[in-house]
């Protein structure tokens, strides 16, 4: 699993991130051992850390809640800025 892969699957669920002046970029974070989200809009930024399993699950196509709750609520947050 890469980054590549987290960020496409984040886009097929929301679509609207990567348009509508969203930015979105995922990397890994060695030294907490989770995928890291990082939304952009403008001047604005906001970042969430997915719980370990959450985004493989995802990707596999077994469970895609807790991923999805977690970016809606990225998202919301960062239109509302």
């Amino acid at each position: 699993m890469d980054k590549q892969q987290i960020c496409a699957k984040i886009k097929e669920i929301y679509p609207d991130i990567g348009r509508c002046g969203i930015d979105i970029n995922v990397d890994y974070d060695e030294s907490q051992q989770r995928w890291v989200v990082d939304l952009k809009k403008d001047n604005q930024e906001l970042k969430t850390y997915l719980e370990p399993g959450d985004a493989e699950l995802c990707l596999e196509g077994k469970q895609c809640v807790s991923l999805g709750i977690e970016i809606a609520q990225l998202r919301d947050n960062i239109e509302k800025m």
